[in-house]
């Protein structure tokens, strides 16, 4: 396992996602989110695929402890011409609410991104612009694009190289 960066994580420890226990990534995400968590629209942009165990990772503390989780899934935006734009989502990102502010959420982000860049497919959260700016993230891409269920348009954010579009208008959904 890799020590996380000297953001101030205090001894937590990266891990691949298969490492984890599945029903303990669920119990932090209802900790984090919150039992109804499955009801938001970023479940719906994850039904019936897996998520991506390169791009996805897990954080423990030093007693090994579960204190961080971070999940990509296969997305796309599809046009109405019915064409596939390949995206990556990002989330959900959970970390142990007594250990947020330590650092562990950018180190599993920083860690997920290097997995996704190589794949030369774009990422896409949503979350706050406040915080996922830095990572390069903005809403500027997806003005135009639809989502099965309700959201704030300026959380849909997407992470594009200099240069790089995406379709101005499209619905957001698993890639399949």
């Amino acid at each position: 396992m890799a020590i996380l960066d000297a953001a101030g994580a205090h001894g937590a420890h990266l891990a691949p996602i298969e490492m984890a226990d599945l029903p303990a990534i669920e119990q932090l995400l209802d900790t984090a989110f919150g039992a109804d968590r499955q009801r938001r629209t970023a479940y719906r942009l994850r039904e019936g695929v897996a998520f991506e165990p390169a791009a996805s990772c897990v954080a423990y503390d030093e007693h090994g402890v579960l204190v961080g989780s971070l999940q990509s899934w296969p997305a796309a935006l599809v046009a109405t011409d019915g064409t596939a734009t390949p995206l990556w989502l990002v989330g959900p990102i959970a970390v142990d609410p007594a250990r947020r502010g330590e650092g562990i959420a950018r180190a599993m982000l920083r860690r997920a991104l290097t997995a996704i860049d190589e794949t030369g497919i774009p990422a896409v959260l949503i979350g706050d612009p406040e915080y996922y700016g830095p990572f390069g993230f903005a809403a500027d891409a997806t003005g135009g694009w639809s989502l099965p269920g309700p959201f704030e348009r300026h959380r849909l954010l997407a992470r594009l190289d200099d240069g790089e579009t995406l379709p101005v208008e499209g619905m957001l959904g698993p890639r399949r």
